[in-house]
């Protein structure tokens, strides 16, 4: 089997790489950074340049599959320029592979594409399945649901499509975890707002295994990606706190002064998602880091 992977070399398509190589399966990946090029037997690079439409149609030969991750960093300040860039980063990235595949010759069966639980509204009471129709009426919101839209397109060309819904990655190298992990080292972390909000949380090496689960098994529709036990904001941050052994006493940070220090980008940190991994469960998928104590032990000790 062969599979084509965007955003390979980000830090869940690293991970990905990895056990699909692990696995005995080929990869093609397409970059838009041609420094990141490699051309081994088994893992090769393409270039591509989704906003000037380019894209090196070699990347295709003999693709079975293709995981879909590419997507600028929802993580930096939302200028009206980089709102544009997160959505159009997603959109025109899906639009161009759509594109390509249904003007040329090709083998692909199946798109495994990644979504996100910030289509989920904010809420304190719901847990969020799979078949909720409302839409989280925010940024995010907005930018998950035309990425998904677009995405759907690919079942008009006979591929199968599988969207995978994910929370809040933790990861050893990067990304959430080491942000949240730096003001709590030096004893200044603290929880926002009332800390009450729920985060739907995945360690980095389960959510590898959840795409190449469905990858094997051929599962479509959408699946959250987040562990089976989501914790609260305050319980997150004291968890980090005890596992690196860091004083925890700091008083909460209001809402307000995030606001003013991260712009509209503050809401990520306010809104409250208990999302269910019961979907992903009932198809035979095994977590190795379902509780938060020993996904934090992997990766901060």
């Amino acid at each position: 089997m062969k599979v084509l992977i965007t955003g390979a070399t980000g830090l869940v398509g690293n991970e990905l790489s990895d056990l699909l190589l692990q696995n005995g399966i080929s990869i093609h990946y397409l970059s838009t950074s041609k420094s990141k090029l490699v051309s081994e037997s088994n893992y090769k690079g393409f270039y591509w340049n989704p906003n000037a439409g380019e894209i090196d149609k070699n990347a295709f030969d003999e693709v079975d599959v293709i995981i879909h991750l590419a997507g600028a960093s929802v993580s930096e300040r939302w200028t009206t320029s980089y709102k544009e860039e997160i959505i159009n980063s997603r959109v025109l990235s899906t639009r161009l592979i759509f594109q390509t595949l249904s003007k040329n010759q090709n083998q692909v069966k199946h798109i495994i594409s990644a979504s996100a639980i910030g289509i989920y509204p904010n809420s304190y009471d719901v847990v969020y399945k799979e078949n909720e129709e409302e839409v989280d009426d925010s940024f995010l919101g907005e930018v998950v649901l035309k990425w998904e839209k677009e995405v759907d397109h690919f079942k008009r060309i006979s591929i199968a499509v599988t969207k995978v819904r994910t929370g809040i990655v933790l990861a050893k190298e990067g990304g959430a975890l080491k942000k949240m992990t730096t003001p709590i080292k030096f004893g200044v972390g603290a929880a926002f707002g009332t800390g009450k909000q729920y985060q739907s949380w995945i360690h980095n090496h389960d959510l590898a295994s959840i795409y190449y689960y469905i990858l094997l098994n051929k599962l479509e529709g959408i699946y959250n990606a987040v562990s089976p036990y989501p914790v609260t904001n305050e319980g997150l941050t004291k968890a980090i706190a005890k596992t690196i052994n860091a004083p925890y006493f700091m008083p909460n940070i209001p809402k307000f002064l995030l606001k003013l220090v991260l712009g509209e980008m503050h809401q990520i940190l306010f809104t409250s998602q208990n999302v269910s991994a019961r979907k992903i469960l009932d198809k035979g998928f095994q977590f190795k880091f379902a509780s938060l104590d020993k996904a934090l032990q992997d990766l901060l000790k």
